[in-house]
């Protein structure tokens, strides 16, 4: 009997020949015709309407692409992401264990602290870090029976750019206490159990256990949380950062030529985060090693070239 041919055939003698001779006809799937053909005449305007138009003067943004301006404010752009992701994660790992804590008082303290800083916009947080000498005017460390140790003006300590790792690195770090918090509660609840009756001490069940396992959940939100925080950062514009955005600012400030540096900074922001996404992807798979699952050869390839160690 041939798998798959109805009972009524297989009941009458020669089945298997007449089997043989049915033609098969493949489903129409006519909707994703028509959609492919609408995506495809879409592209084609969108590519003649911005390769005809001479107002975005591509000879002019390609002259700019590597300008020293530019350059430096790209510097200044990666320099600010990295430093505030930094930052950003180690408090945000912080808060996540005190939300997660067995100490109501810890809980309520980073509860509070995951409330404030996600619910005020990071524009508002950036401007009141960068006045807060208008608050505090100077900035001293006192010990007892020793005097003054340190004494500084607010303004030579909080400059723009140490007001915008302040202002963003805290910003962050509250979306940061959420993503951790939600990974370490993926990690089923009876592992910490067993190891606290093994009188594993909670220090020790995170450190070993929970946080190791919570990596592979925390990862992907982390990536995507970079790549805001990369395009966040064109806010410091505001007090006066010289980051890309702020750059591209000057330039066409003086030329008039707004449209062709608006590309550079987009062509920029573009490749920074490409180059991201490539690299998520692999620190995935490095963690999500245990999985099974098909590469494809130049992922593979990739892979390799990287030295980065993945399964099959």
């Amino acid at each position: 009997m041939e798998a798959g041919v109805p009972a009524e055939i297989r009941a009458e003698p020669g089945a298997a020949d007449i089997a043989s001779r049915l033609t098969v006809v493949p489903r129409r799937n006519y909707g994703i015709w028509i959609g492919t053909a609408l995506a495809l005449v879409l592209a084609a305007v969108i590519f003649r309407a911005f390769a005809s138009n001479p107002a975005f003067a591509w000879d002019t943004a390609a002259g700019y692409l590597f300008h020293p301006s530019i350059m430096r404010g790209l510097g200044t752009t990666l320099i600010l992401t990295v430093v505030i992701m930094l930052l950003a994660i180690v408090i945000g790992t912080v808060i996540a264990i005190m939300r997660v804590s067995p100490s109501p008082v810890l809980r309520g303290f980073s509860a509070v602290y995951v409330w404030f800083f996600r619910g005020v916009p990071a524009l508002i947080q950036l401007i009141f870090w960068f006045n807060l000498s208008l608050l505090v005017r100077e900035i001293s460390l006192t010990l007892p029976f020793i005097g003054t140790v340190f004494s500084a003006r607010t303004n030579d300590f909080m400059t723009p750019f140490v007001s915008a790792i302040v202002a963003l690195s805290l910003c962050e770090a509250g979306y940061m206490a959420e993503i951790i918090r939600a990974g370490i509660k993926s990690v089923p609840s009876g592992q910490a159990e067993a190891a606290s009756a093994l009188g594993m001490p909670y220090r020790m069940t995170l450190k070993r256990i929970t946080l190791p396992q919570a990596m592979r959940f925390v990862l992907p939100p982390t990536g995507n949380e970079a790549i805001n925080l990369l395009k966040m950062t064109s806010l410091v514009t505001f007090i006066a950062v010289d980051d890309l955005f702020y750059s591209a600012q000057s330039i066409y400030a003086r030329t008039f030529e707004t449209i062709p540096l608006l590309i550079v900074v987009a062509f920029w922001y573009l490749a920074v985060v490409s180059i991201m996404s490539v690299g998520q992807h692999f620190l995935e798979r490095h963690f999500g090693r245990s999985d099974v699952r098909t590469e494809a050869m130049p992922l593979r390839a990739l892979r390799n070239a990287f030295s980065l160690r993945g399964t099959r």
